[in-house]
């Protein structure tokens, strides 16, 4: 087995912890990971990170059930969700595109969860959120009048809008310049207080930020590399030595993983 050992910190009431055993998944005959063991802390945010390609994304999705065996993927493995085996329905999952319907305004984009539930949506919550994200201004504005920036906070708001107990996100903040990543790390670290999170991301100072845990994946298939705890809570303080040298130790693991991807390729 290739697996991470859960972390002492207790868990927010009421919030599920996950586990993965001996998950595998392939796709057109190769091997994305197999065998894996992942436990994710309760009520924590869990930074994952990993050279390109190597199945961060997969795992995202495997998690969020969103792979299914067929033709040319082969699915296996046990997921739990708080001690339960099966797909969770308690999850918010933000993907790499903002998949922001076209036809709506982005005010009803952030609500759109609740339409599809046929449950009467909270307006005025989803009108803060879209101040938060800085998008105030433009409420009754389809996607196509927002930039690439501006629809990823759009997406953000309509995934914290969920307010589910678990919350699966695939590079948040890519898109936005270095300003409002860094306010939109802290908004986001602040709303997903006592949640179960992953969050994929390529930034080491991002996750070392933000993130109660670090997880690297790396490898073919893939497996997790020994875990890292920063010290202290989020939001830490990127300009501390520690953290520098955690980041240094970050690049060093995944630079010595992409030059053995190589070799291997």
């Amino acid at each position: 087995m290739t697996g991470i050992p859960p972390s002492p910190p207790p868990a927010e009431s009421g919030t599920p912890g996950i586990s993965l055993r001996g998950a595998s998944l392939r796709y057109q005959g190769n091997r994305v990971f197999e065998d894996l063991d992942l436990d994710l802390l309760a009520g924590r945010m869990t930074c994952l990170l990993g050279p390109s390609g190597v199945g961060k994304s997969s795992l995202l999705r495997y998690i969020a059930g969103l792979t299914e065996s067929g033709i040319e993927a082969s699915v296996s493995g046990q997921l739990l969700f708080d001690g339960i085996e099966g797909v969770s329905a308690n999850i918010a999952y933000l993907a790499q595109q903002d998949l922001l319907l076209p036809w709506l305004s982005v005010l009803d984009n952030v609500m759109l969860g609740s339409r599809l539930r046929g449950e009467t949506a909270d307006r005025a919550r989803a009108s803060s959120l879209l101040g938060q994200v800085g998008l105030s201004e433009y409420e009754a504005s389809v996607p196509a009048k927002l930039s690439g920036g501006m629809r990823q906070r759009a997406a953000l708001a309509r995934t914290l809008m969920e307010d589910r107990p678990v919350v699966l996100m695939d590079e948040p903040f890519s898109a936005l310049d270095a300003i409002t990543r860094y306010e939109l790390q802290e908004l986001a670290s602040t709303l997903l207080t006592g949640k179960t999170t992953l969050l994929v991301t390529h930034d080491p100072l991002e996750a070392l930020r933000i993130g109660h845990r670090l997880l690297l994946l790396t490898g073919s298939p893939a497996s997790f590399e020994a875990p890292i705890d920063p010290p202290g809570d989020p939001l830490r303080d990127i300009s501390s030595p520690e953290l520098a040298a955690l980041q240094a130790t970050i690049m060093e693991r995944l630079t010595s993983a992409r030059q053995k991807a190589r070799a291997v390729g």
